[in-house]
């Protein structure tokens, strides 16, 4: 199977198929990103954002990786969006946007994932740059080198982000738990925590 940079030469080349290939593997990471963050009006943007890469192809020169370039489009993509939701006010990336996610069923069900409904509340208390590092991290995987090519910053700027918002999670996980014991399970089980929830955003 080819990778991203092979699929990429091939879409450049005038292979349209490689360009389809290259797109549907990475549009449910793409869709996900924008649905956890503006909810049912995600279209918009995953269409922009695949535009944009249309559009700007030949300004990735394969120093990252093909996925780092998408999402620092889609990065962008947002930020822009956030900003004409808030039209007329200074936007400086703190204001929180993780979007309300239920979680149906009885309310058995609700207990069982009650560690999914303590992690969602933290998430929304969190500045929007701080949601999309633990994000990328967590849901996409991403090592701090990419989340620094997606950021566009220096490879340390992107490991103190990260600590730092990883710190900031966690004390809003504290804050939420219930009592001492739930509060120490949560630390042990905040990155298994994190991946069970991307389920939720498919």
């Amino acid at each position: 199977m080819p990778n991203d940079l092979q699929l990429l030469a091939a879409w450049r080349g005038g292979d349209r198929r490689a360009g389809g290939q290259l797109f549907d593997r990475h549009f449910s990471s793409i869709r996900r990103f924008f649905r956890s963050k503006v909810g049912d009006d995600y279209d918009e943007l995953v269409q922009r954002t695949f535009t944009r890469c249309v559009e700007g192809q030949l300004r990735f020169r394969g120093e990252g990786s093909f996925r780092s370039y998408l999402f620092s489009i889609a990065t962008n993509v947002l930020r822009e969006h956030l900003r004409e939701c808030r039209r007329g006010r200074h936007f400086d990336g703190n204001a929180s946007s993780v979007v309300d996610l239920e979680l149906p069923g009885p309310s058995t069900a609700l207990d069982a994932r009650r560690e999914q409904l303590v992690l969602l509340g933290a998430l929304r208390r969190l500045p929007i740059n701080d949601q999309i590092v633990i994000e990328l991290f967590y849901w996409e995987q991403m090592t701090s080198a990419e989340l620094a090519e997606v950021l566009s910053v220096p490879h340390g700027t992107a490991r103190s982000r990260l600590r730092l918002a990883r710190e900031r999670l966690r004390g809003h996980v504290d804050e939420l738990s219930r009592n001492v014991s739930e509060v120490e399970l949560t630390r042990q089980s905040l990155d298994h925590w994190a991946v069970e929830l991307r389920q939720q955003f498919k």
